[in-house]
């Protein structure tokens, strides 16, 4: 393979690399701003808190006793990986930008876990005295990832997926 990237590929991992300075950037300010549990409502369904997650989405192993930071980082690594790979061939427009938003987000988290041992989560959505798990700018970047590579699946003609008769 050629030494030179095509530049719609840096295009690609800038994305990725915008990402992880956002996510990065507002964990930085909530963690320097906020004492921990603190909680600023801004409107009545939304806070912004200041927790620490040691496990995954919903605190998924929260409570497993430390082997997870390290699985989590070895997954997040593994996948960054991946996704590092996917951008370096040619994709659609929505696709690539699904995979460099989710590529992000697994950098802003892991980025947390190696330095903090837990992901900083911060944005609590609420109704009723019911809350959403507290997540963070890194969250929203793999769900949006997600939902576009879901997106430009669906997207695809007919005539691309059949196999001619």
């Amino acid at each position: 393979m050629n030494a030179m990237l095509p530049i719609s590929i840096w295009r690609w991992y800038g994305v990725a690399v915008l990402a992880v300075l956002l996510d990065q950037t507002t964990k930085g300010v909530i963690a320097n701003t906020f004492t921990l549990a603190e909680q600023v409502p801004v409107s009545a369904f939304f806070n912004l808190v200041y927790v620490l997650n040691p496990g995954a989405a919903f605190s998924f192993l929260a409570k497993a006793g430390g082997w997870q930071r390290y699985f989590f980082i070895l997954l997040a690594l593994l996948v960054s990986a991946w996704l590092v790979h996917m951008l370096r061939t040619q994709r659609p427009r929505y696709e690539s930008l699904g995979l460099s938003l989710m590529l992000g987000g697994a950098v802003g988290n892991v980025l947390d876990r190696i330095t903090k041992g837990k992901v900083v989560d911060f944005l609590d959505f609420h109704w009723r005295g019911m809350h959403w798990p507290a997540f963070n700018l890194a969250d929203v970047f793999i769900s949006t990832g997600v939902s576009l590579l879901l997106w430009a699946t669906f997207r695809e003609r007919p005539s691309q997926t059949m196999s001619a008769p």
